[in-house]
């Protein structure tokens, strides 16, 4: 693997294609949304952690808003099929989370990054979401996300 200068994605480029499993054991593939719906595609570092909880649940407690905006959500992160199924079912969340344990969406996107933490170096997730139109291309691209009003900023793109 190169280290090629990492990807950017912004505003006008066309969004990354992939096929990913999901919680419920479908493989969801990003081509089949386009002419149907928006995306709101976010990826976050791990399941059942406090920031990523508190994210996942705005999402789903503002699902409705999405589904008015002919949006659908989908999370992304590294963990396994099981987990995401646990954190589903422990957060009721009415959408799916997809997994990508090869980071195949994760780098194609440009979010898996080197991090610090405690003075530990290590690759992993740069929590960001991407609003991507019903024509493919992206609305929005938002790295380094912060949680705390995130679906509000994510919903304006949409309606922007």
């Amino acid at each position: 693997m190169s280290d090629a200068t990492p990807v950017v994605l912004k505003p006008g480029d066309q969004a990354p294609i992939f096929v990913l499993t999901s919680d419920r054991g479908e493989d969801v593939d990003l081509a089949g949304f386009q002419g149907k719906k928006n995306v709101v595609l976010y990826f976050y570092p791990k399941d059942s952690t406090p920031g990523c909880t508190i994210e996942a649940c705005d999402f789903r407690d503002a699902s409705a808003q999405f589904d008015q905006k002919d949006t659908v959500i989908l999370g992304v992160s590294r963990d396994s099929l099981k987990s995401h199924q646990n954190f589903v079912n422990k957060q009721t969340l009415n959408f799916p989370l997809l997994s990508d344990p090869d980071t195949v969406a994760c780098k194609a996107y440009g979010v898996f990054k080197l991090k610090k933490n405690y003075g530990r170096e290590y690759m992993g997730i740069e929590r960001s979401t991407f609003v991507i139109g019903k024509d493919g291309k992206i609305i929005e691209a938002i790295y380094g996300v912060k949680v705390k009003g995130h679906v509000d900023q994510v919903l304006n793109a949409i309606n922007a």
